[in-house]
């Protein structure tokens, strides 16, 4: 999971701590979840995919293909 979410955020060429603020939450938080010390709130997810323009599947490694 933690690896597609942040391969998309490479994508965007985003930093960790713009990524923060365009999900509304701490950089800290952000860390927290890409880390799997913290388990992703299903609103954060949404807000990722629609970011990324994926699915949430695709995100949490449940697909291989992007598709949205």
């Amino acid at each position: 999971m933690r690896v597609n979410i942040e391969a998309e955020r490479g994508r965007l060429q985003l930093t960790k701590e713009e990524i923060s603020k365009e999900l509304g939450i701490s950089s800290k938080t952000y860390l927290h979840y890409i880390r799997g010390n913290t388990p992703i709130p299903s609103d954060v997810l949404v807000k990722m995919a629609t970011l990324f323009h994926c699915s949430v599947d695709y995100l949490l490694g449940l697909r291989v293909e992007k598709a949205g």
